[in-house]
């Protein structure tokens, strides 16, 4: 075996990084951080590049799944699941949305049997992780905001029009305007906002920035990149006769194809994510003996529930096109040149004073382009400074638990980009439109409202395809196998419509129905859906929010300390621990994860953090 440590940490991702970026604030622990990826590119920092980095091999794992009951409209039936692969995880190619969720949420883990979660329990390790940024735009609860935490947390001035239209007919829609992640958050009307974001100064905070990126120069932290790990080591512990099972260190392939292993001496700590999780330990023979049998991989510990329950959100974009609108992307790339929305943006240079990289059908639109990028990198404001997924609301239906919200509505600024819808998305451009070119209208906005029930019942799985760490798992992610997450869609759907004819102005009429639909449901323009055709909808083009969680769950594979039943010195800490999937955004929630795995293990182990909250 190779180096040994105190700790092998897995996943350097939005719990990861902060894992190992806090044990190792004791100089007196040896901590080894394992990453598949590598540092992030450049463009990471740049909001409004999200997109160049998901369905990219350098930054995401490009992992698909089986949809179920969704996908019927997408480009080879697949759903694409990004997860981040480089040094802060998702953190690092998300929107960026920073939302805890409903105290109700946590408060009902609690009640379920993970002690220490509710969210009275939980908000001191939101607290120390936030840095949140004073702003105009909201005016916050500060004693529910933590403001020397090192994740930069901003309420971005609104760049596009658009977005403060959202909010505003959100309140005329009977929604409360206020701090989502306040006590706003209680009001049984609901709360709608700005979002809260992982950005500071314009730039985005994941949590290699906030993180990992200042504790990179301990000397007791090593942070190995490019490391594929292939199995947990697992050994039978002598002193109980072989009936316990211990952790002893990791197995990863470098980048070069060479097999190396790390001891850890304490403890193995596994933040792969919801996906890398479960695959990890059901390589690693931990899983249903007769599952794992069947692709060829030993069992060690027969622990039926790795990679069962998975839960994620879904969401179904309703776009509309209408005069009046406020500025929103899709007029902005279209006064750049007739072409601009044809081709992806080139890649964002390393320096302001660099030219900027644009494709060929954007050569007319450079002097405009390299202005607004220029503009970014000195100031850390205009349009570079946001991903578009600028505003929310969430409320309650009252078909699901009244303890929490159970629909959240997002709002794009933007429209049909084809290099995102058809590139990203997988959404075909006859998706909704006979003519998509026609479409491309620079005299009418455009925006995409995304309608979200966010405690679907449905439950999927990561099962292995293969016994090769370098095959991706099987994801099933089940959507509407539960008929009450049908019903819920179509209420969200509804409330979403309502928010459109409360715009300011007069409203925005009618959603665009893909004509294919339309003509099978017989909807005639100017008439309200019907539930038929909002479900079909729904069943073509629903994608992803990427929430995966519950893979490894508190009570059946880790107990409330994270310790994985059946084996010494292992825990999970990341999003695949929750017992369900939080009313919102699950970034805010992995970071705390982190915050708080780190500290029951410094408890245990007499590690010495900086500070404690416990």
């Amino acid at each position: 075996m190779g180096s040994t440590y105190d700790y092998v940490i897995v996943g350097a991702g939005s719990a990861g990084a902060v894992v190992a970026a806090r044990l190792s604030e004791d100089p007196d622990v040896r901590v080894c951080l394992l990453e598949a990826g590598g540092p992030p590119p450049p463009a990471e920092l740049v909001p409004a590049a999200v997109a160049s980095l998901q369905n990219n091999p350098v930054t995401d794992w490009m992992f698909n799944g089986d949809p179920g009951g969704v996908g019927k409209g997408l480009v080879g039936g697949q759903m694409m699941v990004p997860r981040g692969k480089m040094l802060g995880g998702s953190s690092g190619l998300n929107y960026m949305a920073y939302v805890r969720g409903h105290p109700g949420d946590f408060d009902s883990w609690a009640a379920g049997g993970a002690e220490g979660w509710s969210y009275a329990e939980v908000l001191p390790y939101f607290l120390k992780a936030e840095g949140f940024v004073d702003s105009p735009e909201l005016q916050p609860d500060r004693d529910q905001h933590g403001h020397n935490g090192p994740v930069g947390v901003s309420v971005r001035q609104p760049i596009l029009r658009a977005s403060t239209q959202f909010v505003e007919a959100a309140g005329a829609a009977g929604l409360k305007q206020g701090d989502y992640n306040g006590r706003d958050r209680l009001d049984p009307d609901g709360v709608a906002s700005l979002f809260q974001t992982t950005t500071k100064d314009g730039r985005r905070s994941s949590t290699f920035h906030a993180y990992l990126e200042p504790a990179m120069d301990r000397a007791n932290l090593t942070v190995v990149t490019g490391a594929l790990v292939e199995r947990i080591l697992l050994e039978a512990d002598g002193e109980t006769d072989g009936e316990a099972v211990r952790a002893t260190g990791v197995a990863y392939r470098t980048e070069e194809g060479l097999h190396e292993e790390v001891a850890a001496g304490t403890e193995v700590v596994l933040c792969a994510g919801a996906i890398g999780s479960p695959h990890i330990l059901l390589l690693s023979g931990v899983g249903a003996r007769d599952e794992l049998a069947a692709v060829g991989v030993e069992c060690v510990v027969d622990l039926p529930d790795v990679g069962r329950h998975l839960k994620d959100h879904l969401h179904t974009p309703l776009m509309f096109a209408a005069d009046g609108i406020g500025e929103t992307m899709t007029e902005v790339a279209l006064s750049l040149g007739p072409d601009a929305l044809r081709a992806p943006a080139g890649p964002l240079p390393a320096d302001p004073a660099d030219d900027v990289d644009l494709p060929e059908p954007l050569a007319a639109a450079k002097a405009e382009a390299e202005r607004r990028i220029g503009e970014w990198f000195t100031t850390g404001r205009g349009l570079a400074s946001s991903s578009l997924y600028d505003a929310v609301a969430f409320f309650s239906t009252g078909l699901g638990d009244e303890h929490t919200h159970d629909a959240q509505i997002g709002f794009l600024a933007t429209g049909y980009t084809p290099p995102i819808w058809e590139g990203v998305f997988r959404l075909p451009p006859s998706a909704f439109f006979d003519d998509p070119e026609s479409f491309l209208d620079p005299t009418r906005g455009q925006v995409v409202v995304l309608p979200n029930p966010v405690q679907p019942h449905s439950e999927g799985s990561v099962t292995l395809a293969s016994a090769d760490p370098t095959v991706a798992p099987r994801i099933d992610l089940n959507y509407f196998d539960d008929p009450h997450d049908v019903v819920v869609m179509i209420a969200v759907m509804r409330r979403a419509l309502e928010i459109a004819k409360a715009w300011p102005g007069g409203g925005l009429g009618e959603p665009v129905i893909p004509p294919h639909l339309a003509r099978a449901h017989g909807h005639e323009a100017g008439t309200d859906p019907s539930d038929a055709l909002l479900e079909d909808l729904a069943r073509h083009y629903a994608l992803t929010v990427y929430h995966e969680t519950s893979t490894c769950r508190i009570g059946d594979v880790v107990d409330p300390r994270l310790r994985v039943h059946g084996i010494d010195a292992l825990r999970v800490a990341d999003a695949s621990v929750m017992p369900n999937v939080v009313s919102g955004n699950t970034n805010a929630a992995a970071i705390m994860i982190g915050e708080k795995a780190a500290e029951l293990i410094a408890t245990d182990h007499g590690v010495n953090l900086h500070e404690m909250v416990g």
